[in-house]
């Protein structure tokens, strides 16, 4: 125990180290900027758009709490899977693997798989409403379209790991710079956004219905499975001392990102409250949101709300693809072609729009079901990471157990929730 309380002091106290400058601080950490920012990006998906956009039209700016809430849960949840494939070696899956029965990891793949197609199902119906919304594309040809855009992606994985973590963070930056000018052009009330900010509030149950599926839309299962996966690439030394600046230098990455997606959802709920709200506009479809941003705003603000959807909508499928080849490999070591997966995650969205299904009713359809997947990931990492003999130096502590066990607890509970007033309403 005194060992490990003298490496985090070496490390995080920089009296005990040659002075190093803040050029080469700043390059040190760059080399471990990049996985956050892809897991990132399943909080701004298309799921997110369809719940902040609701809230913020119905209820002003009383439910911008919950993006908070949910973002200091995913901030923990994040740094869990980190430190878990730091500590290991391995991924979620490829641990499940190793400790859990073989049937019991088939059921893990099946559910996984599952949780897999609902997110990529969301997210490829956000990247074809973009593409509709802004160059008047039929569905379904938008909807082909999408599914190229995302392979194209998806390929460049074969030029590194850090390759596609510039390009996914490019795209998040395109989904900033949207919204930012969104704010801007929607003059909010910053008082008002920055009280509800802070103070709780549920003006009735239908605020309720949507707090809670913002919190499903926020904390996604299959991301807590990828992180794991995409901080080996970094994995190259074992020793106690460079876990530790990893992790540390991991919080940080994951900090920035985090953060990063909590403004951009917070913008969402912003705007929609001095947009819609202020205009007595109950948005209902993801299409209307488009429409009337226009005549309020202006032309400027329809487009940049359909390029941050087709640009988030691009990005999360990516994402969905990675964590799914993950999610196949980890727990049963099955190697399907990402070809053959891509067509299969592909074919409900196809259906969907092939039926004229309501985008925004499937959005809520593929929330609920993550709602039933979510406890999984959490409870097998929650499991591993209290074993010291898996996880060495970085076992979870004590406090850190039970601060996991009750962001557990609080998000099956809301979930559990979701799905009650899913099905009552």
């Amino acid at each position: 125990m005194q060992g490990k309380d003298n490496i985090d002091i070496e490390l995080l106290n920089p009296a005990k180290h040659i002075h190093i400058s803040p050029i080469v601080k700043l390059r040190q950490l760059l080399k471990f900027i990049g996985p956050a920012f892809i897991i990132s990006v399943a909080y701004v998906d298309p799921g997110n758009f369809a719940t902040n956009i609701s809230g913020g039209s119905k209820f002003n700016y009383t439910l911008i709490w919950v993006i908070l809430l949910s973002n200091l849960m995913a901030i923990f949840l994040q740094i869990m899977s980190a430190k878990l494939g730091i500590a290991t070696g391995n991924n979620l899956p490829q641990m499940c693997s190793k400790i859990f029965p073989k049937y019991a990891n088939w059921i893990f793949w099946i559910v996984a798989e599952f949780g897999a197609m609902a997110t990529d199902l969301a997210e490829f119906l956000g990247g074809t409403l973009g593409l509709y919304l802004l160059f008047n594309i039929p569905m379904i040809a938008a909807g082909l379209l999408t599914g190229l855009l995302t392979y194209l992606i998806c390929y460049t994985e074969k030029y590194g790991q850090k390759f596609i973590e510039i390009i996914i963070s490019s795209l998040i930056a395109i989904i900033s710079v949207a919204y930012i000018l969104e704010l801007f052009l929607s003059k909010p009330n910053w008082a008002q956004a920055a009280y509800h900010t802070l103070i709780p509030s549920l003006p009735n149950s239908e605020a309720l219905f949507i707090a809670v599926g913002m919190l499903g839309a926020t904390v996604m299962p299959h991301v807590i499975y990828l992180h794991s996966h995409l901080v080996q690439y970094r994995c190259s030394d074992t020793s106690n001392k460079c876990k530790l600046k990893h992790l540390h230098m991991e919080k940080i990455d994951i900090i920035i990102a985090m953060n990063l997606a909590f403004f951009v959802n917070a913008a969402m709920v912003i705007v929609s409250a001095a947009v819609f709200y202020k205009n007595n506009i109950v948005v209902d479809t993801i299409e209307q949101a488009h429409k009337s941003l226009e005549p309020l705003l202006g032309p400027l603000s329809s487009g940049a709300f359909g390029i941050a959807l087709l640009v988030s909508g691009l990005s999360s499928s990516a994402v969905g693809t990675l964590a799914g080849q993950t999610i196949m490999k980890g727990f049963v070591n099955l190697s399907i072609p990402v070809n053959v997966r891509r067509l299969v995650t592909m074919m409900p969205a196809l259906i969907i729009i092939a039926l004229g299904i309501n985008p925004m009713n499937a959005l809520v359809i593929s929330q609920v079901a993550l709602s039933f997947i979510l406890p999984f990931p959490i409870i097998q990492m929650l499991i591993i990471a209290r074993r010291k003999d898996l996880m060495g130096i970085l076992v979870n502590k004590l406090y850190i157990q039970i601060i996991g066990v009750l962001v557990a607890g609080v998000i099956i509970i809301l979930n559990l929730l979701l799905l009650y007033l899913t099905f009552i309403s």
